[in-house]
């Protein structure tokens, strides 16, 4: 373990762990994706980076849900992958997020923060339920280890690091 490991969310494989090709782990990191995953995982060449992971904010299915969380803030995990050192650079961008009529609408918060968070956002509201009894309405927990820890999984179980990059470029 480095000596900074713990600050910038380093994860490294067991020894031992065979070393898959940049191939495969872009396959694992993108197999992570599913249905009932409240994240996803995308090609970031666009932005300049190889996978972009995020919470499916924008996604129909769950925006409603996180709209009635109140979700103020979200985050991306930019990853690039290094064959040469067998490593994936991460780095986390947080971002302000402002509801317009029930409809998430991202924004870069003008204080944004880049480089390597952890951070849990949690609530629930009671109420009139549809039986006409008072209770749990809804419940909610968005913790950044959900996205980061399977993540970290993959890589180190196809024998590369995850290096959490906390100053500096990607």
């Amino acid at each position: 373990m480095g000596l900074f490991d713990l600050f910038t969310s380093t994860k490294r494989p067991e020894t031992g762990v065979p070393i898959q090709s940049v191939t495969e782990i872009r396959a694992r990191l993108l197999a992570l994706n599913r249905d009932t995953a409240p994240y996803q995982l995308m090609d970031g060449t666009p932005e300049g980076v190889d996978i972009i992971a995020q919470w499916k904010i924008v996604d129909a299915k769950w925006y409603e849900i996180f709209a009635k969380a109140g979700l103020s803030k979200t985050f991306k995990i930019y990853l690039k992958l290094d064959e040469a050192q067998h490593a994936v650079r991460a780095k986390d961008h947080e971002y302000t997020v402002s509801w317009r009529a029930g409809v998430p609408n991202l924004e870069l918060n003008t204080s944004s923060f880049s480089g390597q968070t952890q951070s849990v956002e949690f609530g629930a509201a009671y109420g009139f339920t549809e039986k006409l009894s008072v209770g749990e309405i809804y419940n909610y927990r968005f913790n950044t280890g959900e996205i980061k820890k399977p993540i970290q999984a993959a890589v180190t179980s196809g024998g590369w690091i995850y290096k959490g990059v906390a100053f500096g470029a990607l």
